[in-house]
């Protein structure tokens, strides 16, 4: 039997034993540089047997040297390793399992309290009709209380957006916070506190940012940025025409107060949503045809054909009618004061301190309103009935029959002087701004001229007038200037929708509103908030239209 060829089995060299992680260069061809011994000796506790380099000098520490070779016997292997977290922005593909990861931070706050019927309310969104915009579909009936409070803030922030500041200083603070590094550290809390603290005492500490707001503003000609709110009076709506509508003067308390033909005064907080309904006055025994707030906010004076008033005190809620001694001792006399049967036509001064009415034949009385009480201290006389009265100052201006101007010091009882309204178009209606710039006098013929400051001042002996604006055909019942002498809105209540807004530093009508579509109806009354935010139009059928001037807003 022959012998089997024995194949040579080959023999290897006893591999050298490598410690652990460390990968064994079968090739021998890969030089590792000095960077790369050095980062895998600290790693791994492994000797550099690379040849000394001129560069680096590592020196391995082993701890036999100080006892303490046995240091780490007893520790795991992931215990020996610490793990750096990954930014935020920039996601890692790797992660320890055994590392926890963190929760998640949200900006939202929790709520402080929650309704536990919430989950089990059902709310039908087709039997109320108001509740039908809030359905997605046409055949959704029923929600939950959860869906119901979505939609309803869904709602309200299609109705109400975002203002624009809001919005802005929104996007500003979520772009400091990208670019803004977290770290992991235990100091990040603090770090985080305090910046939170630093942002509230910079909004507390000035009162900048609230007050820019209120800077003037120059309106540009041509377009109006106005939008229509809800009726003021659509809590309590009135039962005949509106007589007068007035603002309160201080820009602190927003009520408007509307006087109707059926007697009744109404008082309204103007918030530009629901303009809740404050109080109802009911004068039976006077026709109320005129209703002003005082200068001083704290009263309404209440006037109309008869020859006495009511005054209405916001603090106390008292209504008192004024003394018997107003026109003298006894209506019966002979007085020309006392002969006098209406109060219609009257107006303060700045300071609240003397109330001018018109009576027959041209007199205009004067009321002291100082003691509370009022009592006619003295009169002027014109040449012809008086139509209107306006205070410039300390000064009053009366229109008469005869298309005649009047410039009053009511310290001396004298006329300073007196001028013809140009063109003499049956004038019957004067009105004035805050800050003596501009003069409107209004026609029968719907013409309106307005003149510059020296119609007041006595600059001109005879003032021209700036501009005669014809924009209505109709006689002019309503004149109405704005708080910066910006607009100018005038009426009348003979034609339907006879109302212009103008533009007066350019003294042109803006052309975008109002439209013909605009449901004015025949405006008896205009009034602008103390701030210009609001105007508020009164019309016969007892509606009292609010809109919004965007310009002036103040968010």
């Amino acid at each position: 039997m022959g012998k089997h060829a024995r194949k040579k089995q080959k023999t290897h060299a006893h591999a050298e034993v490598q410690p652990l992680g460390v990968v064994a260069d079968d090739a021998g061809t890969t030089v590792k540089d000095q960077e790369e011994l050095r980062l895998e000796s600290f790693l791994f506790g492994t000797a550099d047997i690379a040849a000394p380099s001129e560069e680096f000098d590592i020196f391995v520490d082993d701890g036999g040297e100080y006892g303490g070779g046995n240091e780490y016997q007893n520790v795991l292997d992931d215990e020996l390793f610490a793990v750096d977290e990954v930014a935020p922005d920039q996601p890692s593909s790797v992660a320890p399992s055994h590392i926890a990861s963190p929760e998640p931070s949200t900006s939202r706050k929790t709520s402080a309290w929650t309704d536990a019927d919430d989950t089990t309310l059902e709310v039908s969104l087709v039997t109320d009709k108001r509740r039908r915009k809030l359905r997605d579909a046409l055949a959704e009936d029923t929600v939950g209380g959860r869906d119901y409070e979505r939609r309803l803030r869904r709602q309200y922030e299609k109705i109400n957006p975002t203002p624009e500041w809001a919005a802005n200083a929104r996007k500003r603070l979520h772009s400091t916070a990208g670019k803004r590094r977290r770290s992991a550290t235990d100091s990040e809390p603090e770090a985080d506190e305090e910046e939170q603290q630093g942002a509230l005492e910079s909004l507390l500490s000035g009162t900048g940012t609230v007050l820019a707001g209120r800077r003037a503003k120059i309106l540009p000609h041509g377009t109006l940025s106005i939008e229509r709110l809800r009726d003021v009076n659509l809590s309590a709506k009135a039962e005949g025409e509106i007589k007068a509508v007035h603002f309160h003067p201080s820009p602190q308390v927003p009520v408007l107060l509307t006087a109707s033909s059926d007697r009744r005064v109404r008082l309204f907080t103007v918030d530009g949503h629901t303009n809740p309904h404050l109080q109802t006055l009911h004068i039976p025994n006077l026709p109320i045809s005129n209703a002003v707030f005082h200068p001083g906010g704290t009263s309404v004076l209440l006037t109309g054909p008869r020859p006495f008033y009511y005054t209405y005190d916001l603090q106390t809620g008292a209504t008192q009618r004024s003394p018997r001694g107003l026109w003298g001792t006894t209506f019966a006399n002979n007085s020309q004061a006392a002969q006098d049967g209406s109060m219609e036509i009257c107006a303060f001064d700045s300071t609240g301190s003397v109330l001018a009415v018109a009576g027959r034949r041209g007199h205009v009385h004067l009321v002291d309103w100082r003691t509370g009480g009022g009592q006619v201290v003295g009169s002027v006389k014109m040449n012809a009935g008086a139509k209107s009265l306006w205070w410039s100052g300390d000064d009053l201006l009366t229109l008469g029959e005869d298309s005649e101007v009047y410039v009053w010091d009511v310290g001396q009882r004298r006329c300073l002087r007196r001028w013809r309204d140009d063109g003499g178009y049956g004038s019957h209606l004067l009105a004035g701004d805050r800050s003596g710039k501009y003069l409107a006098i209004g026609s029968r013929m719907g013409v309106v001229n307005v003149y510059g400051s020296e119609a007041t001042t006595g600059s001109a002996e005879r003032p021209k007038p700036l501009k005669a604006l014809g924009n209505l055909t109709t006689a002019i019942t309503s004149l109405q200037f704005n708080h910066d002498s910006q607009l100018l809105a005038m009426a009348s209540n003979a034609k339907k929708d006879q109302m212009r807004m103008i533009h007066l530093p350019s003294l042109t009508a803006f052309s975008n509103w109002p439209t013909s579509s605009t449901p004015l109806g025949h405006v008896t009354s205009v009034d602008f908030s103390s701030g210009s935010e609001y105007v508020a139009v009164g019309n016969n059928r007892g509606r009292v239209l609010l809109y919004h001037l965007r310009d002036f807003s103040t968010l």
